[in-house]
């Protein structure tokens, strides 16, 4: 991090911001109606066909996309967004590996098919893995990665003549290979006595079930041909040294025009009452905010979560008139700061006190689901807790709003799980995984609540060129965001691990007295706080308990506790509390439970139905440890609630803002 003055850092700050944001190219606003746009969910139910043929690739070969796809063999129903997987009563379907195609033919409203002055875009919010999309038996987009969204500009197929309709065709691939995110292989079973011709199954080295399909929702919305592409917001990075309130009242912010050269930009900033604290011009630019409401994690502050409006109006001129755009943005002021011991929000000492997630629940999978999302998020509160990390792959936008809105602070993490194989850190593998990070942060870059990016979870990160591929992957995550911390998920020895130099925070995952030492609850004390110690002494960084946990099934109990009883789970974590309440008056800034809840996994010998460490079930009904984590997470953070007295008087004099 730069030192400097705080005046230095004012002219010095915006200039660096402005930098990693040039890197990105092209804008992903979600889409949200205005004045000047519109927006069609295309939810419910597609036509549904896997290509079951041996080679998978009859659809290429039959052209299943130039026609409707009921003209080509039978199809099923499937709501979208969900997994196709659990839905049916298929098993060949449920592990299916290879092409599935979607259909849906749509009315438009007459305005989008004749004004030629309306922009008319598809876009996909993820399609698990690879995907490629028609419309009206028109190639239109292709899409390598799930949990991103995607999009096209399909104005010129439903305006090129008369037409109320149109035919959205989307052919999804789930097979992982050594360079996909997350990697896996494709193992072919030879032997003629044992598998029949042509038989291979997926393996993966990550531990939840590879769902697939439209997960969230695939919408249609418009823009005038001249538009606002993206908006990128931001409060000035504080220097090393200076980790006071004196900038948090500032919002740089910089705006991506297209269609048009000549355009006027006006935004203004309205507070959660709807009046204008500051107002500004030109598509660049920074706002001073007087008395500024800082965005500050739940429980941290008597008001959290605050939310600003801004309100971007562009107006143009082009050969057929003036055209105006509007777009509304919300806007959290916040800082992010790492020192040798901290993790710091507006310069306050943050502690992670929170979770491990999934976006996985019966039926739907990993499809969205908005009643699943706010009992998740009530049950959040409910613990107390303020953080969580979006393991292993970004979560759905709806997600990050919520947190935007309610203060729950994220470690948004990308879908680098399971890279464990050489071939997985090659040249091939990384421009991808640098490709992904650029949609990534792209996408999320202007939530308060992201506060960390996460390039990976337990990558073999102890192999020869792993060093190489984490110095890269974070030189460059930093060099799109300067303004946040960047790490990735070990579980590798401290000694051996070659990524470790080049994160900002060290997390660390560890199963005590659960993958090894069975059973024997009474070690855990000495090997946590060796962990701990061990990685600090080498590296002198914050440190956050980034996994930990044991299986528990709910209604299973045993006194003395034995491995699997809902007793075995809580006194598990009891332990690692003794030691976690011991360094984090030093240097551990967190603990992340694994996991929140119950989640499905790959068949196997050690998964009864899926992975049991939930503190909650798959229907999300608490086990014991869920009473015992809000008990802690409760205490925590009554020992640093609304440390507003301090907060007020560290921003004194700083005359940008006032708490």
């Amino acid at each position: 991090m730069l030192r400097g003055s705080a005046g230095a850092w004012a002219v010095l700050g915006p200039l660096l911001w402005g930098c990693g944001l040039a890197l990105l190219q092209g804008g992903m606003l979600y889409p949200r109606e205005s004045r000047s746009r519109e927006r069609k969910e295309l939810d419910g139910l597609w036509s549904f066909r896997a290509d079951f043929s041996d080679n998978r690739r009859q659809g290429f070969e039959q052209q299943w996309y130039r026609a409707p796809l009921r003209e080509s063999g039978p199809t099923l129903d499937m709501p979208v967004p969900s997994s196709f997987n659990d839905v049916g009563q298929d098993g060949q379907l449920r592990s299916f590996v290879g092409w599935v195609w979607y259909e849906r033919e749509i009315t438009l409203p007459q305005r989008w098919t004749e004004d030629l002055g309306t922009r008319v875009v598809l876009r996909i919010g993820s399609a698990h893995y690879y995907a490629i999309v028609w419309v009206n038996g028109v190639h239109v987009v292709e899409h390598e990665g799930g949990h991103l969204p995607f999009e096209a500009d399909i104005s010129k197929l439903v305006q090129s003549g008369p037409l109320s309709s149109c035919r959205i065709t989307i052919a999804i691939n789930n097979t992982l290979s050594p360079h996909t995110l997350p990697p896996g292989t494709i193992l072919y079973k030879t032997d003629p006595s044992m598998y029949p011709k042509g038989y291979f199954v997926q393996n993966t080295k990550f531990d939840f079930f590879n769902y697939a399909g439209l997960h969230r929702s695939v919408v249609l919305y418009t823009t005038p041909t001249t538009y606002i592409d993206d908006i990128t917001t931001g409060s000035p990075i504080p220097p090393q040294g200076d980790l006071t309130c004196r900038t948090p009242g500032l919002v740089n912010y910089q705006i991506i025009i297209q269609g048009s050269d000549h355009f006027q930009v006006d935004v203004s900033l309205l507070d959660e009452e709807g009046k204008v604290v500051a107002k500004g011009a030109g598509a660049e630019g920074q706002l001073q905010v007087p008395s500024a409401h800082l965005w500050w994690p739940y429980l941290m502050h008597e008001h959290p979560a605050y939310l600003y409006s801004l309100e971007v109006k562009m107006m143009a001129q082009t050969a057929v008139g003036p055209v105006s755009d509007f777009y509304t943005l919300p806007v959290g002021i916040r800082t992010v700061a790492v020192t040798e011991s901290q993790f710091l929000i507006n310069g306050k000492p943050f502690y992670f006190r929170g979770v491990n997630k999934h976006e996985d629940s019966d039926i739907r999978g990993k499809g969205f689901d908005w009643p699943l999302l706010v009992k998740d998020f009530n049950l959040l509160r409910w613990l107390g807790a303020n953080a969580f990390r979006t393991s292993h792959y970004p979560y759905a936008e709806e997600v990050l709003q919520l947190c935007d809105r309610y203060g729950i602070v994220v470690i948004d993490e990308s879908p680098g799980v399971g890279i464990a194989l050489v071939e997985s850190f090659s040249n091939v593998s990384l421009q991808h995984h640098l490709e992904v990070m650029e949609e990534m942060i792209r996408r999320d870059k202007n939530h308060p609540a992201v506060v960390m990016w996460s390039v990976a979870n337990e990558p073999a990160s102890f192999l020869k060129p792993a060093g190489y591929y984490f110095k890269t992957l974070i030189a460059h995550t930093k060099a799109l965001d300067p303004s946040r911390p960047v790490t990735f998920v070990t579980n590798t020895n401290y000694e051996a691990d070659l990524g470790a130099p080049y994160v900002d925070v060290i997390c660390v995952n560890s199963y005590y007295s659960w993958y090894h030492d069975y059973g024997h609850m009474e070690v855990i004390q000495l090997q946590l706080a060796t962990q701990f110690e061990n990685w600090y002494k080498a590296y002198q960084k914050p440190m956050i308990q980034s996994e930990y946990g044991a299986d528990a099934i709910e209604g299973f109990h045993e006194d003395p506790p034995l491995m699997f009883s809902e007793e075995y789970q809580k006194g598990l974590l009891k332990q690692y509390h003794v030691v976690l309440d011991q360094k984090r008056k030093e240097y551990v800034v967190g603990e992340l439970i694994w996991n929140f809840a119950d989640f499905m996994t790959n068949q196997s010998p050690v998964r009864m139905i899926g992975n049991r460490k939930g503190i909650f079930t798959r229907q999300r009904q608490p086990k014991s440890a869920a009473f015992l984590l809000r008990e802690r997470y409760w205490k925590l953070a009554n020992e640093t609630r609304y440390q507003r007295s301090a907060v007020t008087s560290q921003c004194v004099g700083s005359g940008l803002f006032t708490v």
